[in-house]
C-alpha cells in the first residue's frame, strides 16, 4: 500500500533503541579511563581500546533517517540478499544477512497491523549457516493489504538479543522502525504467492529503502 511519508531530515543519525545495556557501559569506560589516562599508566593503556571499542558502538547502534521508497514491499533490514527461496505454499523466502557494519534497526515491510511477535528459543551459529535455520529468533506477522506476511529476525553467533519495539495489535506505517538485532544476523520476508522478487542474491539492501517485488 503505498503511502507518503514525510521527508526525513537528510543526515540526521540517532542511536536505536535498545543500545543502551552495551553502549553506556563501553562509553562510560572510555570516559573514565581518557579523564584518568594522563596521570595513570594503567589508564592509559585502557583508553585506547576502550575508546576504540566505544567509537565501533557508536557506529553499530546508529539509526539513521531514511526517505521511505513507495512499493508494495520493501527491505526490513540492511544487508545482502544471502538467498531467495520457493516455499512449499507458494510464499517466496527473502533472506537477507546483517553483518556487524550493517545498521541493525528493522522496519516494517509494509503497511499494516502486527497480528502477533513471537519468540522462539533456539541456537547461536552463524546467521550465513544453513544451521542458522534452528537459532533464537522473533517470528512476525502483519495483516496487510497483501494478506499475511511474516518477517524472521533471525539472531546469529555474536547476535544473541532482538529487541522488538512494537507488541500484537500495533499499526505501523510501512518503513517503521519495528525491532534491533544486535550485532550480526539475519532477516526473512515471506513473500505471498503471485508477488515476483526484484532482488538478486548478492544484492545490497536497505532497510526503508530497497524495494524487494516488482509490479
Amino acid at each position: 500500500m503505498p503511502h507518503s511519508q514525510p521527508s526525513a531530515p537528510r543526515g540526521r543519525v540517532r542511536l536505536a533503541r535498545g543500545a543502551s545495556p552495551w553502549l553506556l557501559p563501553t562509553v562510560a569506560t572510555a570516559a573514565l579511563s581518557l579523564s584518568r589516562a594522563r596521570r595513570s599508566g594503567r589508564a592509559a593503556a585502557v583508553a585506547v581500546p576502550a575508546t576504540a571499542l566505544a567509537a565501533g558502538m557508536l557506529w553499530f547502534f546508529r539509526d539513521p533517517e531514511r526517505e521511505i521508497t513507495q512499493g508494495r514491499v520493501i527491505s526490513p533490514a540492511d544487508g545482502v540478499v544471502q538467498s531467495i527461496m520457493p516455499w512449499k505454499d507458494g510464499r517466496t523466502r527473502v533472506a537477507i544477512f546483517m553483518s556487524p557494519l550493517n545498521v541493525h534497526v528493522n522496519r516494517a515491510p509494509l503497511a499494516g497491523t502486527v497480528t502477533s511477535v513471537e519468540h522462539v528459543p533456539g541456537g547461536f551459529v552463524p546467521a550465513f549457516n544453513k544451521e542458522s535455520e534452528n537459532n533464537e529468533r522473533v517470528v512476525w506477522h502483519f495483516d496487510t493489504e497483501l494478506g499475511d506476511i511474516e518477517m524472521v529476525q533471525i539472531a546469529g553467533a555474536v547476535a544473541r538479543r532482538i529487541v522488538p519495539y512494537v507488541t500484537q495489535g500495533t499499526k505501523v506505517e510501512q518503513g517503521e522502525r519495528i525491532g534491533l538485532i544486535r550485532f550480526g544476523s539475519r532477516v526473512d520476508v515471506y513473500l505471498p504467492e503471485g508477488v515476483e522478487v526484484d532482488v538478486e542474491v548478492g544484492q545490497a539492501t536497505q532497510a526503508g529503502v530497497t524495494r524487494l517485488d516488482r509490479d
